[in-house]
């Protein structure tokens, strides 16, 4: 991550620096290490990063070792978490942020100029579960006017999810259907490139049909 330098830009998040991604998960580590240490609070917000680069690094590596061990508590110990979707738990905080530090992997080594090698096929799968199944029915679904079928195949994982997407209600979400079901778009590939594709990284998934579906889908 730190070999580009504190102000290298990073591709795949637009405005952002390599220093700014290092402050994002200072603070993303040091909210969820909060949210083990009071579990029954209605919130608890991140720390704010310090300034310079050296005090930034250290800062968040300081956080991640902090959070780490929080989780390494068992992943049943109480902890608040914001989503809906999720049981208020380590476990789910630990779930979460393997898939937070594996995206933004992906962005440090974009800022690099380099390559990441292709995940696990099972963790890329439980990715893209997560985002289909405890993320995305949980967001603001009032506004949309989306209406139809998608399809989600990771092949070499052997998963399969559909989603129904109705104007201005909450998608409904299948996993283990078909693969054969006649969807309005279907994205496929390797569990690896369905996750990258999921989460709007680069990716050599295929997406074949009416692609401005996939729209409320895309990664915050």
């Amino acid at each position: 991550m730190t070999g580009a330098g504190p102000d290298a830009p990073v591709p795949t998040c637009p405005k952002w620096t390599v220093s700014r991604l290092v402050g994002h998960l200072g603070r993303v580590h040091s909210m969820v290490r909060e949210a083990v240490a009071h579990p029954d609070a209605g919130k608890v917000s991140p720390e704010p990063a310090p300034d310079g680069w050296d005090a930034v690094l250290a800062w968040q590596q300081a956080k991640s070792a902090a959070m780490l061990d929080a989780l390494g508590a068992g992943p049943d110990v109480p902890a608040w978490l914001p989503f809906p979707g999720y049981a208020k738990t380590t476990g789910s905080w630990a779930r979460r942020q393997a898939h937070e530090c594996a995206i933004h992997r992906l962005d440090a080594d974009a800022a690099n100029g380099g390559g990441t090698p292709p995940f696990d096929p099972a963790f890329a799968a439980d990715g893209t579960d997560e985002m289909l199944t405890s993320l995305l029915p949980f967001r603001a679904w009032a506004d949309s006017a989306a209406t139809g079928s998608v399809l989600v195949h990771a092949a070499d994982a052997g998963r399969v999810w559909t989603l129904e997407l109705r104007s201005g209600v909450r998608p409904v979400v299948a996993d283990g259907t078909s693969a054969t079901f006649d969807a309005d778009v279907t994205i496929a590939g390797t569990a690896d490139a369905v996750y990258r594709r999921l989460w709007g990284r680069p990716s050599a998934a295929s997406v074949i049909g009416d692609a401005s579906l996939l729209e409320p889908l895309a990664a915050p």
